[in-house]
């Protein structure tokens, strides 16, 4: 929900700097003085700046490697952490491409019903839904590209785990394996 709640609120804002950057460069086709269009079109293009700047991947992302242990087997995942608001909100949006054995963990520290949505996602993904312990509590499969339609939890999680659409059946992880990693208290 908190994902969702920001993801609004960055589409809304997305939306007033596209408004403001045409503003800006209307003022700037004017007859005016260029010293006036300038002062005038200063905040446009300032708010246009930190759109691109947001959409270029700016954030550097922790790093990390977890386990997830299914059918009597271990594999292995390097993954970028999403710790805090700012970095769950953007999550794995505008990217391109995941390599096979790649993916990205939002933590929320707490147990509690989230919900995920695909806005600005350009590859499908599974979501593995994972309680305080690890163990993976529910799974979505194959997320829509560009869907705003709420990926609820079913159940309160303290993480979910994002990897490639269709990578959990194709690897056979389902609900009840287990991921290990730090926050989980179990590596």
């Amino acid at each position: 929900m908190v994902t969702e709640l920001l993801s609004r609120k960055r589409h809304r804002f997305d939306e007033f700097a596209v408004h403001a950057l045409s503003m800006a460069m209307a003022f700037a086709g004017s007859r005016v003085r260029l010293g006036r269009r300038l002062l005038l079109a200063a905040p446009f293009a300032l708010a246009a700046g930190a759109v691109l700047a947001q959409n270029s991947g700016d954030i550097q992302f922790q790093r990390s490697s977890l386990l997830i242990e299914t059918g009597g087997r271990q594999l292995k995942f390097d993954v970028e952490l999403a710790l805090n608001d700012v970095e769950r909100a953007r999550g794995l949006m505008f990217r391109e491409k995941l390599g096979p054995y790649d993916g990205m963990l939002f933590d929320f520290f707490q147990e509690a019903p989230v919900s995920f949505w695909m806005k600005n996602t350009l590859i499908p993904l599974d979501m593995l839904f994972i309680a305080a312990d690890g163990t993976i509590r529910s799974i979505h499969a194959n997320a829509v590209p560009h869907s705003t339609d709420p990926i609820p939890s079913k159940f309160p999680v303290r993480a979910v785990l994002e990897i490639n659409g269709g990578s959990a059946r194709m690897l056979g992880i389902k609900p009840g394996d287990k991921v290990k990693h730090p926050i989980f208290g179990n590596i």
